[in-house]
């Protein structure tokens, strides 16, 4: 049986805002950075051991904050550099299946993943 990590994480950035740019520099955002430092704090604090370079599926359940408009998929690539950023695996390419879903609304906002090897998974 392969290792499975759940991790509980703030809300992401919108990816809308997650990069900046002041000429032909490109930055990530305040909002990106204390997403990324947290993500990078609770994933060490849970001490969740390194994917590597292995291919992976992922559940993710975004908790938004309130009832207006958001697009999931605005979400999911701040995430997924947060979780490289904090050493999760080595790169976002890695995974080969998502399952991203709404959860109910919760104060403040909430993002709950899980990954797992994909190798054990079998997609039709």
């Amino acid at each position: 049986m392969s290792k499975c990590a759940v991790l509980i994480l703030p809300l992401p950035p919108s990816i809308n805002y997650y990069w900046r740019a002041n000429g032909n520099r490109r930055f990530i955002c305040e909002a990106g950075k204390r997403f990324r430092a947290d993500v990078w704090a609770i994933a060490k604090s849970a001490n969740i051991e390194s994917f590597g370079t292995k291919r992976l599926f992922m559940t993710v359940t975004l908790h938004f904050r309130d009832k207006r408009k958001s697009d999931i998929d605005n979400r999911i690539k701040a995430l997924w550099d947060a979780l490289q950023h904090a050493g999760i695996y080595e790169d976002d390419e890695q995974i080969d299946i998502l399952l991203a879903t709404r959860g109910e609304i919760k104060k403040g906002g909430q993002c709950v993943v899980q990954i797992q090897e994909a190798h054990e998974l079998q997609v039709i």
